[in-house]
């Protein structure tokens, strides 16, 4: 189970209706056990995009960071994590509508 912290979710405004949908970018801080490979002292944060179009939420995105520093991590959830994160995003955009 991916160990969520917190979170924030903030629709990304498209001024110009380029983009079909809604856009929403999340913020979510992952609790990461000091064994694991992906953890950092300066914490780690997942910034997600998602998509909603025609009633479909979907990711489109994500990048991992160091909380503290923004700095962006190379590495990458496994498959079964990255869907876990999907999920909660669209439980959380579910819940801003």
């Amino acid at each position: 189970m991916l160990p969520i912290a917190s979170y924030s979710v903030e629709e990304i405004r498209d001024p110009f209706g380029i983009i079909p949908g809604k856009r929403y970018e999340l913020m979510v801080e992952l609790d990461i056990p000091e064994e694991d490979e992906l953890y950092s002292e300066s914490g780690v944060t997942a910034r997600v995009v998602m998509k909603e179009l025609d009633g479909e939420v979907s990711l489109v995105t994500y990048d991992l960071m160091e909380t503290t520093t923004q700095t962006l991590l190379d590495f990458e959830l496994e498959e079964e994590e990255e869907a876990e994160l999907a999920a909660f995003c669209r439980e959380k955009i579910g819940e801003e509508a």
